[in-house]
Order: structure tokens, then sequence, then C-alpha cells
């Protein structure tokens, strides 16, 4: 019985996460308020679903799921959404939910299309250390997303302001100041998650590995992953970088985010449990 539910609970999520989606593309367009509630309590049923999921998910397997890319993307996912709602509980900026919905909606279709299986020597390596580093890593790819998502208005804001374009969409964005600091914030929460992730990581590679790998891609792609980011926070900072040209470059470096996910992780054979 568990196993059927198992499989249908992410087809099942899967619709109702794009039926959300459409809603909240159809009140952007359109401005419909009727719209926008269905979108979040659809929004909201998919996050009961996908806990519902992840802990049946636990019971079955007996560790925490962030073992392979399949259970990497639907964490990933989870974690987005569970931002989303959160912030949106905090600031009520309704596009927020849209534009994370999209990017949520992305990795779950690329989820479904994932094996599921678990590497026989990846079962070899599972340690807490090893859970606690890959978690945090999704975490602060979930704070990454984020701020990409208020860059992203920001930028859009920007552009409905140059060009004077004073509908009610504009308002519904945010001024500009909050959406920079807010994107600021994530950053800021992200850099610090993901340095401590690299830091257990590498730990646990001193620990279970007779060699570090340190030429392997995964590793140097999260280490310039860090530098970025940590590189766009100084400037943040400093004030050398703000406004449009801080969104440009916080939005440039969630590409890298991506990559570092999705193609660095398959071409590395250190990481095994993302093969």
């Amino acid at each position: 019985m568990i196993d059927v539910i198992m499989v249908r609970l992410p087809e099942i999520v899967l619709i109702i996460y794009a039926f959300s989606t459409l809603l909240y593309f159809f009140d952007f367009i359109e401005h419909n308020q009727k719209a926008n509630k269905i979108a979040f309590w659809l929004l909201s049923i998919v996050w009961i679903l996908q806990t519902i999921f992840l802990f049946l998910y636990m019971y079955k397997t007996g560790r925490f799921p962030v073992l392979t890319l399949f259970e990497g993307l639907y964490f990933y996912s989870w974690v987005l959404i569970t931002l989303s709602l959160a912030i949106h509980r905090i600031v009520q900026m309704e596009f927020t939910l849209f534009f994370t919905n999209l990017l949520g909606f992305t990795i779950m279709a690329i989820h479904a299309f994932v094996p599921s299986q678990v590497p026989a020597m990846a079962e070899q390596l599972i340690s807490e250390l090893l859970f606690i580093h890959v978690t945090m890593a999704i975490v602060s790819y979930g704070a990454f997303s984020l701020s990409f998502v208020f860059s992203i208005l920001y930028l859009l804001q920007y552009k409905l302001l140059k060009e004077k374009k004073w509908k009610q969409r504009i308002w519904r964005l945010g001024d500009l100041t909050k959406l920079e600091n807010i994107s600021y914030l994530f950053n800021a929460i992200g850099v610090p998650i993901l340095l401590l992730s690299l830091i257990l990581g590498l730990i646990w590679a001193f620990i279970k590995l007779p060699i570090v790998p340190w030429y392997d891609l995964k590793i140097i792609g999260s280490f310039i992953l860090l530098i970025i980011y940590g590189i766009v926070l100084y400037l943040r900072i400093k004030k050398s970088l703000y406004g449009r040209n801080l969104a440009t470059w916080n939005i440039a470096a969630f590409l890298i985010v991506l990559v570092n996910f999705f193609l660095v992780s398959r071409l590395s054979t250190f990481h095994i449990w993302y093969q």
C-alpha cells in the first residue's frame, strides 16, 4: 500500500503544482485575486503532500532523503516551497510565490525523469555527517534560489518604473529597496550555510576516504560558487555593488548554482550519490 502511494503521490503533486503555477501566471497577467487565492491553497496542498511523501520515504528507507539526485531534487523543491510560503506570510509579496513556483515546478518536473535507485557504493558511505553536509548544501541552494527570484523581481520592477508603466502590477511587486534587501538577506543566509556544508563535507571526506580528491569537479565547483557569492555579498556590504548591477550579478551567480547542482554533480567521480 505504501509503495503504491509513494509512486502515485509525486504524480498527484506535479499535477496540482502545474495548476497552481498556471493560476499564479493568470493572476500575474490579469490581476485576478480569486485565481491568486486558489493558487495559494493549491500550493499549500502541494507542500502538505510533499511533506507526507518525505516522511513516507524516510519511513521506508530509514534515512533522510538526500542521497541521490532523485532525492536531492525532491528535497530542493520542498525547501523552495517552504521558504516561499514562509516569506509570503512575513512580507506579503504575492509575485514571490509565482516566480518561485516556476522554479520549483521545473525542479519537480526534472525530478520525475530522474532514476530513483541508490548506487550500491553510496549505501556503504552513509553517515550522519554526510546527510548534514548534503542537507545544508541544498538548504543554501534554496536560499540562493529565493535571492535569485527577488533579483528577477527587482529587474522587472526597475524596467516598469523606467518605462513609467504605472499599472496595478507595479504596486504588487514591492519597492526596489525592499526587493534588494530581501535578496541580500537570502544571500547572507545562504553563504554561511554553504560554507558550513563544505567544511562538514571535507571533514567527512577526511574521515571516510583514504585520499581526498581535491581535483574533483564538484569540490572545485562548490568552492567557486562559495567564492562568487562571497564576493557579491562583500561588494553589497561595501556598497560597491547595488541596484540593477547587484541584481544582474546575483542572477549570473545563480546560473552557477544550477550548473553546479545539475551538470557538475553528474561529472563528479567523488559525489557518487548524485550519479
